[in-house]
């Protein structure tokens, strides 16, 4: 037997020795107490990695990885930027998009909305929206023949400008004044009304089902939004047919975001073929903030400003980090606190196996020889709290996953406990619990470590 493999020996029957009732007890209270701490350490930064993974993926969900805008209200050349964001490889979609605060009602209830208008041919390539649909769908988002409407008159005053920009539509087939005057006849007919996608949540408080009529109104009713004055052209309100209802899983969204085809939101907020920005989706969510600087300066320094979803969502994501680190540290010095434990288990046992530990070192044995005895004790106790606790860890993971442990939407902004699993939060939460219990071996094994044979026989 090496000299190695008989310190292991010695110190496997030390663990397993049943003179000492009292040892005996105080072990097992250090395996149950470093068993719980990492199964509280695990399942919490489960449930935390599971917070943050959720909220992005309700984010991008409804959102696109990176947002192009132009300061002011008049972002009329959109195709042109997007087809420059299209010459990106880090780009999978482009396409444009109009949002406004919005009023929307339905009989006596009425809510506070976000509208937001989109391409319903570009829509997918951007959005998650059309797996989030709970009913109905999206095809009658857009009534056939629509086009985007021409610039307003009272935006006419500059002649040259005018010209040129019905110069660049009429290259990309953006305006036809005919198929304009049909749009508005189809717009007062009752009989053809554009859709809109609404989120669950808000459609069962407006009572809203599928195939129902809804009014929405602007909060700026017959003021021009650019100017501040007044606007017969301006519309107030429009009428809008239920097509489909999406379930995001995100209280603000489901009670908030309504989707219109691009062509109507134009309409209705009279600035002419021209858009709030544009939407682009990457190959790698995580590349966002570097393509995001990256188109800024592809687009110039001009107007144009980008939003990454990060930046877009900063406070809601550096929150949930900051929770993480400080559930974790204050987990781990829970753990440290059941590494005690451990100290007072060897603490014990030394001075229970003093007379044994001189007779060692009569017979040779070393100072290091002797540390690593009870070092291998402390390792042991160690490795089999982590080990029972990674596995109730995982069942309690496993269980809350199966179970679906609810929520208040209203407090927490989702409706059930997310957790998500990651080997990685499982290999963190095993060595850093393994290096506080080896840290706590280390005082009690020096102390067995340095015990000299005569003092060892005298106290004896």
């Amino acid at each position: 037997m090496s000299r190695m493999s008989y310190t292991s020996f010695i110190g496997a029957r030390y663990i397993r020795s049943k003179k000492k009732r009292t040892i005996s007890a105080i072990t097992a209270i250090a395996i149950t107490g470093v068993a719980l701490g990492v199964t509280a350490l695990l399942v919490v930064i489960s449930i935390s990695t599971g917070f943050q993974e959720e909220f992005i993926k309700k984010v991008l969900g409804v959102n696109a990885h990176v947002l192009v805008m132009k300061y002011g209200f008049d972002f009329r050349e959109y195709r042109s930027v997007m087809e420059t964001v299209k010459t990106l490889p880090e780009v999978d979609g482009v396409a444009p998009f109009v949002i406004q605060e919005m009023m929307i009602s339905k009989d006596d209830h009425t809510a506070g909305i976000l509208l937001k208008g989109v391409d319903p041919d570009l829509m997918g390539d951007v959005l998650d929206l059309p797996s989030h649909i709970v009913q109905g769908g999206t095809e009658g988002l857009r009534i056939p023949g629509s086009t985007s409407p021409p610039l307003p008159e009272r935006l006419r005053a500059d002649g040259d400008l005018a010209k040129q920009i019905d110069e660049t539509f009429s290259t990309d087939g953006g305006v036809d004044k005919a198929t304009n005057n049909a749009d508005e006849k189809i717009g007062n007919n009752n009989d053809i009304v554009p859709g809109i996608i609404l989120g669950r949540t808000l459609a069962e408080n407006l009572d809203a089902k599928i195939g129902d009529i809804v009014l929405v109104t602007t909060p700026l009713i017959g003021l021009d939004s650019i100017g501040w004055s007044a606007s017969e052209n301006t519309p107030k309100t429009i009428t809008f047919k239920v097509v489909g209802m999406f379930y995001a899983g995100f209280l603000e969204y489901d009670t908030k975001l309504v989707y219109v085809d691009l062509f109507q939101s134009q309409r209705f907020f009279d600035q002419g073929d021209s858009v709030t920005g544009v939407e682009v989706t990457l190959h790698n969510i995580h590349t966002a903030s570097a393509v995001s600087r990256k188109v800024k300066k592809l687009l110039g320094s001009g107007p144009y400003h980008t939003v990454d979803w990060e930046l877009l969502n900063e406070p809601l994501f550096t929150a949930l980090k900051t929770q993480k680190v400080v559930l974790t540290v204050i987990l781990a010095v829970i753990v440290g606190v059941a590494a005690f434990n451990i100290i007072a288990t060897l603490v014990m046992m030394v001075f229970d196996k003093r007379r044994e530990i001189v007779i060692l070192k009569s017979m040779g044995a070393t100072h290091g020889e002797i540390l690593r005895i009870f070092m291998f004790v402390g390792m042991v106790v160690g490795l089999v709290g982590i080990a029972i606790g990674l596995l109730t860890g995982l069942a309690i993971c496993l269980l809350l996953l199966e179970v679906g442990w609810p929520l208040d939407p209203n407090v927490y902004l989702i409706d059930h406990l997310p957790v998500t699993l990651n080997w990685i939060d499982f290999v963190v939460t095993a060595v850093v619990a393994f290096a506080i219990c080896m840290l706590a071996t280390i005082l009690p094994s020096m102390s067995a470590a340095r015990l000299h044979p005569v003092d060892g026989l005298r106290k004896g």
